[in-house]
């Protein structure tokens, strides 16, 4: 029996197609053609021998062969990739300091440190799970070679990797903890000061018009959440790492105000060239790209 091959830009379409909800969408993203990103979706049902996708309604969806495909397309390319960069990292040496927020270290971090280690082994690599204001200050100050933090506004293009939703959360089980047409002010649950997302929740409540009290404060996301999941203040955040004990709040029918989308950043030291940092953020966007939604990652080839 003759084995086939898939073609790996091929499944690579196939992937940026299904994450983007369009092959056009893909093709944009890809730098390639439109007609060129179907070709190889078209070369792929005839290496595979079955259809992968069918139209439904002004969209696509995948077929039962499509599903299993996208499944082992996902890990071949991961896999690929991870090869590259240990064949082409394979002499680095030495050492790397990451910094990560809160929010990714149990989302991201276990899969950055995880493919590092394999494709870098004489590498180490020293990890730091802190707040925003810290991790600026540690890649300021040549303590940290990368930090994957919130953009206060200050990101460049370069350093602006993904833009995340943020919205007003609370207990899933709990009946509605304030009124809008209440007369109690709402009870904010946050994170003590100084606080990106605190300072955003703070000042939306003002130009909205909503009164508020600081109802809860944490020095750790974990105490933030347990916060929200037993009722005791609303709070702001992205969904990343939402437990399954807090649920998104509707603004529009709890008369909260709508919020805007929040940056996230790779800061890099400026101390010259990195070759090990270089390999380091490369695993970082890899890890980003297979975690969040594809509408929160950079929609241009050479933004992510």
């Amino acid at each position: 029996m003759r084995l086939t091959n898939l073609d790996m830009d091929a499944l690579r379409s196939f992937v940026a197609g299904i994450d983007a909800g369009s092959f056009a969408q893909a093709a944009d993203r890809l730098g390639r053609s439109t007609s060129a990103v179907s070709a190889q979706l078209k070369k792929l049902e005839e290496q595979t021998g079955t259809a992968l996708v069918r139209k439904s309604g002004r969209g696509l969806t995948l077929t039962d062969g499509g599903e299993v495909l996208l499944s082992y397309a996902r890990r071949l390319l991961n896999l690929n990739d991870e090869a590259m960069s240990a064949v082409r990292g394979a002499g680095l040496e030495g050492w790397v300091r990451l910094g990560i927020q809160e929010d990714f270290g149990e989302t991201v971090l276990p899969q950055v440190l995880g493919r590092f280690a394999r494709a870098h082994p004489k590498v180490r690599i020293e990890g730091r799970i802190a707040r925003n204001s810290e991790l600026s200050e540690k890649i300021a100050s040549g303590h940290l070679d990368l930090a994957l933090a919130w953009d206060d506004g200050s990101a460049s293009a370069p350093e602006r990797i993904a833009s995340l939703p943020l919205c007003w959360l609370t207990a899933a089980e709990e009946a509605p903890i304030w009124q809008a047409d209440g007369n109690e002010p709402l009870p904010l649950a946050a994170l003590e000061a100084p606080c990106l997302l605190r300072t955003i929740a703070c000042d939306h409540l003002d130009r909205h018009g909503i009164a508020w009290r600081i109802a809860f404060v944490s020095p750790s996301l974990g105490g933030l959440w347990a916060a929200a999941a037993a009722g005791l203040g609303i709070a702001l955040r992205t969904p990343v790492g939402r437990p399954a004990a807090v649920r998104v709040l509707d603004p529009v029918a709890c008369g909260l105000p709508q919020l805007p989308s929040l940056g996230l950043r790779l800061l890099r030291s400026d101390k010259g060239p990195n070759p090990i940092g270089d390999h380091l953020a490369t695993i970082i966007r890899q890890a980003l790209r297979e975690t969040l939604p594809a509408g929160w990652m950079p929609e241009t080839p050479g933004a992510g």
